[in-house]
């Protein structure tokens, strides 16, 4: 019996594309090509199952292109490259991978939250430019992390994990808003507090966005809601690019309307809105957030494990979807 055909869409550890190809005919992609929509289509015009990661998209026309297809399995968290309903419809399985990143992503959220309130990239820039000839009283005077105040927007696992290193490590104050409200025992976990997303954005001294994006959660941060915010505050975007208008934030940290922003992800990345690049007061990270090598492993391990127990008939263990079974045989 032949064996199941996948597609590697983008570069991963070598022996876990080993690994796959125990279970599959494996045409894996080492150097890391990034494939037209087109060209990804006509790759999967022949496959049973795709391991992506967030560069590649999954729609209605591409589960056209490639009838075989049964299963997506996304190596990230998110999956807002998946059109989820198209691809139910179709009977296709996507699956993610939740948990495995969840600490080292709220690692990074606070160290770019530290960053940010303690300017080190301005501060560093002045360092190698040869400008630093003497101290003065103000150089480089950020905000206090400790004994201030946090708002966390979307409280999911990793929202939770950089409540407890807020709360726990450093005696923040915690405050946060979510579409539903924590279980009392979580919330005493995370010594964390609900409250609404006005009184959250005019309250907090940093305000950290860790929120799936979706249609409903599209520029979450905006204009209006940059305006209600302390001009000594800071912004920290560990979620996804949309999440923020990065044109008004541009704005608001030009004139000083909040004091910086620490950004990890950008509307339309990898390109970056060409305002943030001319602004000192922001430090700007190409998407690393889950970026430890035990991390990614752990990752790109999972998404071979949705292919395997589905392919193998146990069906995923991390599904994102409930597509009616059958559909495409």
């Amino acid at each position: 019996m032949s064996k199941p055909r996948i597609l590697v869409a983008r570069a991963i550890f070598p022996d876990i594309v080993d690994r796959l190809r125990e279970h599959f005919d494996v045409e894996a992609n080492p150097d890391d090509v990034i494939w037209t929509q087109q060209e990804l289509a006509e790759r999967l015009a022949d496959k049973d199952g795709v391991l992506t990661t967030g560069s590649q998209r999954v729609d209605a026309a591409l589960l056209a292109a490639a009838p075989r297809l049964k299963i997506c399995a996304n190596m990230a968290v998110g999956y807002n490259n998946f059109d989820v309903d198209a691809m139910t419809a179709a009977g296709v399985q996507g699956t993610n991978t939740p948990d495995v990143l969840t600490e080292t992503t709220a690692d990074f959220g606070f160290a770019l939250l530290m960053a940010t309130a303690r300017r080190l990239t301005e501060s560093e820039h002045f360092l190698r430019a040869g400008q630093w000839t003497k101290w003065s009283y103000d150089m480089f005077a950020g905000s206090d992390i400790h004994g201030s105040t946090l708002g966390i927007i979307g409280m999911g696992r990793i929202g939770q994990g950089i409540a407890k290193r807020g709360a726990h490590g450093f005696g923040m104050r915690v405050i946060y808003h979510n579409r539903s409200r924590l279980a009392p025992a979580l919330e005493a976990e995370c010594k964390a507090t609900y409250v609404g997303k006005e009184e959250l954005l005019r309250t907090a001294d940093h305000v950290m966005l860790v929120v799936p994006y979706s249609a409903a959660s599209h520029h979450t941060i905006g204009a209006a809601e940059l305006a209600l915010m302390k001009p000594t505050a800071t912004l920290i975007n560990i979620a996804r690019g949309g999440i923020v208008d990065d044109a008004a934030l541009a704005v608001a940290l030009r004139e000083q309307r909040i004091a910086a922003a620490g950004l990890d992800v950008f509307e339309g990345e990898p390109s970056v809105h060409p305002d943030l690049l001319t602004v000192p007061n922001v430090v700007l990270t190409p998407h690393i957030a889950s970026a430890t090598v035990p991390t990614r492993r752990a990752m790109a391990n999972l998404a071979a494990d949705n292919l395997i127990a589905f392919f193998d008939g146990r069906g995923p263990l991390t599904p994102v979807n409930q597509p009616v079974p059958g559909l495409r045989v």
